[in-house]
């Protein structure tokens, strides 16, 4: 499987270093339904979740790099966020015939993933926005602070690719970035979060996450969006975008709720990553945040 196919894979986030810090780039239920009409929401999710599409055919870049893709445009109403609020976000997907997309397949549960993170990274945040009748997407958006964001909208229209739009927007403020040091091991709530594996470019790489709360480990994660937990990174340099989604699924009858979670994952290039993993245990979905580096193997 190429580059593009592994980016594609749902198993589906990656940033833009801006003023010596990172750059790049809950959830309020769509409707329920069959793909692309209103009902039947729990409809069964494929393995690709996240991609692009080239004008005319499948290229190797990444996605998200571009708000425009393969006749499928993301317009946002506005690109102006209001800091320390929550501001209604509204937009548009518009394809080739240049109306507003009104179906879309159901993938991993919903019909749109949109993802929202400051350039350095800080205030990632995984939603899941309304659907219109007239195709206009809404979602509340809480904006913690002033920066410059991007928005990944990841969908799959119906009939259509599975196709990953990104857009800059702008919380206007005092913007002080924050650096994110090297780190495997991630904390929150009183839960550690430990990644083990190493990403290489160009290839399938293995990494498996490791959840303890209070030291002992949690053994009955709960499913969230079909899976036990979901993986984004976020590539240092250009805001390139990867969304993989773990081995197995709950109620297979071989995929244990934990402690222990496997992903593979295919970066496109070396660099330095900021990777998200969102995993619901007691009712409550929370992210980890790990920072990696991607080298090539020695002899490569």
């Amino acid at each position: 499987m190429n580059t593009a196919a592994k980016l594609s894979a749902y198993g589906a986030a990656l940033v833009l270093a801006a003023g010596g810090a990172w750059a790049t780039g809950t959830a309020v239920g769509p409707f329920t339904g069959a793909a692309g009409v209103h009902g039947g929401e729990n409809a069964g999710h494929g393995d690709v979740h996240s991609g692009t599409v080239a004008e005319a055919a499948t290229t190797d870049e990444p996605g998200g790099l571009a708000s425009s893709r393969g006749g499928y445009t993301l317009t946002p109403t506005s690109t102006t966020l209001t800091p320390g609020t929550t501001t209604p976000f509204t937009f548009r997907i518009t394809g080739p015939d240049g109306h507003a997309v009104t179906a879309f397949d159901v993938e991993h549960e919903k019909r749109l993933h949109l993802v929202v993170v400051r350039r350095d990274t800080a205030g990632f945040r995984h939603v899941h926005p309304d659907l219109a009748a007239d195709g206009t997407w809404s979602v509340p958006l809480p904006v913690a602070e002033a920066g410059s964001y991007r928005a990944f909208a990841d969908f799959k229209p119906a009939g259509g690719p599975a196709t990953t739009l990104g857009v800059d927007l702008v919380a206007p403020g005092d913007f002080r970035p924050v650096d994110h040091p090297p780190s495997k091991t991630s904390t929150v709530d009183g839960y550690r979060v430990r990644l083990d594996g190493e990403l290489v470019p160009g290839r399938t790489s293995k990494v498996t996450v490791t959840v303890t709360e209070d030291g002992r480990p949690v053994t009955d994660l709960q499913p969230y969006l079909g899976a036990y937990g979901h993986l984004v990174a976020l590539r240092g340099g250009d805001l390139a975008y990867l969304h993989v989604h773990p081995d197995g699924a709950p109620g297979d009858g071989r995929t244990p709720a934990g402690p222990a979670v496997t992903f593979h994952a295919e970066v496109p290039s070396a660099g330095t990553y900021r990777l998200f993993l969102d995993f619901r245990h007691a009712g409550q979905v929370r992210t980890a945040e790990f920072t990696v580096d991607a080298r090539e193997e020695d002899g490569a």
